[in-house]
């Protein structure tokens, strides 16, 4: 063994003195080539005629209060692909690594790592012939106390002074709602995470109050942001209206949520407004399943259920046959469906386009794993970064419009006659569309409630 090398664990504290980060603890992964650090707001910029990058980091994991703003001259621009299939295009430094008395130069990538358990990363070209790792131990060079880490960053503290905002979801783990409350506390927000299944409301004509569990009474927010997940859509949206009533902004309004949430409903006001959609067909009796599927072009087609999502409830029947046994399979229980033309030449890809106020903030082409129609990248599916056409970004901006909605998920799919809109999604992921663009799409949700409440930052 080679005594001149550092001992690590699986988990350690370093500190890059260059950046003027005292401290973050990393995740040691000899699996991994290239080391990564957590960066949001990550903004290109040329200097003495040389490209650098300019960023904000958050080294303590789940605390978006404590912020480095640093800049560094870029060494690289590769292309990444996530575990989850997610390909991005990272930005390269170089820094400096201080990890037991001896420092020495590594390369990193930057990259929104709030999914991960860990704000920084090590890989093993950042390891090599300086480290070696026993994956069965942890801190083996020491923990760092909580007074400590305060010592090191509480000038970089910031401090609420801004509006009170509520993130009301059911999931505080869930990436897009760590990345708000992290997007807010950065602003000088004070941001609170309201589960909704902990609201309740109290009805009076005279004093409505929303009350939280042992009875706090939630009446000093500025402003929520509704987060619902389908199986709470009822009970969401009434917590939402019930805040509404009570004079607070709601970045989303429950009506808006509720008509998106209604699939149908929302293919009637879209198509109502000129916005080309699959054509699409919904009856109830069984009698009528022969000229249901004649109506959308025939075998192959899509089924959906009214109440699914992100995917679930989507089946494409790829047989005359299959679709009539489908069909009167989801009739006889009494299942709300639509039937709708399977468009072949969108070959397992759409685009989704983030609206936030109004304007399309980003989008992005998922692509279907391979086996399946589908483009999802919670069934194994990818994602990249694109550039949409103006007949696109229209109709995107048109979509959100129509469903009175000032954040969406705008979902696309090419046909040979042109685009055609799938579904407007009114809680938008964050995760693919902030992965595959390093831009920071929560922050632009905050600025959105910041310029509809005036706030002068």
């Amino acid at each position: 063994m080679d005594n001149n090398k550092i001992i690590v664990g699986s988990q350690e504290w370093c500190a890059l003195p260059e950046l003027n980060i005292k401290a973050v603890k990393v995740r040691v992964d000899s699996g991994a080539k290239t080391s990564a650090l957590h960066a949001v707001n990550i903004v290109p910029f040329k200097k003495d005629g040389h490209l650098w990058v300019s960023y904000d980091v958050h080294p303590l994991q789940n605390n978006g209060k404590t912020t480095i703003h640093c800049e560094s001259p870029v060494a690289d621009k590769r292309k990444v692909k996530s575990t989850s299939g997610i390909v991005e295009v990272r930005y390269v430094i170089k820094t400096f690594l201080s990890i037991a008395q001896s420092t020495w130069e590594i390369e990193v990538t930057l990259t929104n790592r709030d999914s991960m358990g860990y704000r920084m990363l090590l890989g093993r070209q950042a390891m090599s012939g300086k480290i070696l790792v026993d994956p069965e131990a942890s801190l083996l060079l020491g923990d760092l106390a909580k007074e400590t880490l305060n010592q090191y960053y509480t000038t970089h503290v910031t401090k609420p002074s801004g509006l009170k905002i509520g993130l009301l979801a059911s999931n505080p783990d869930l990436y897009s709602n760590r990345r708000i409350i992290e997007a807010g506390e950065e602003k000088g927000h004070h941001m609170e995470f309201l589960n909704i299944k902990d609201c309740y409301i109290k009805l009076d004509g005279k004093n409505p109050e929303m009350h939280y569990r042992g009875g706090r009474i939630l009446d000093d927010y500025d402003a929520i942001i509704p987060r619902i997940r389908p199986s709470l859509t009822f009970y969401g949206c009434a917590l939402t209206r019930h805040f509404e009533a009570m004079g607070v902004y709601t970045l989303n309004t429950a009506r808006a949520i509720t008509q998106s949430r209604d699939k149908l409903y929302a293919l009637q006001l879209l198509i109502n407004n000129g916005l080309p959609i699959p054509t699409t067909g919904f009856a109830n009796s069984p009698l009528d399943t022969d000229d249901l599927i004649k109506m959308v072009g025939g075998a192959p087609l899509i089924v959906k259920l009214l109440e699914g999502t992100q995917g679930k409830g989507v089946v494409l029947a790829e047989t005359k046959k299959a679709a009539e046994s489908l069909i009167n399979a989801f009739k006889s229980l009494r299942a709300n469906i639509l039937v709708q033309e399977f468009v072949k030449e969108a070959d397992g890809k759409d685009i989704r386009c983030f609206v936030v106020n109004g304007k399309v903030v980003e989008s992005m082409m998922r692509i279907a794993a391979p086996g399946e129609f589908r483009a999802n990248i919670h069934m194994g599916g990818s994602a990249k970064l694109i550039k949409i056409t103006p007949e696109e970004k229209r109709i995107a901006i048109l979509a959100a419009k129509t469903m009175n909605l000032k954040v969406a998920g705008v979902d696309i799919i090419r046909g040979h006659n042109g685009p055609l809109l799938l579904e407007v999604n009114s809680s938008p992921g964050l995760e693919g569309i902030e992965g595959v663009s390093s831009k920071n799409i929560a922050g632009m949700m905050i600025e959105a409630i910041e310029r509809d409440l005036k706030i002068k930052k």
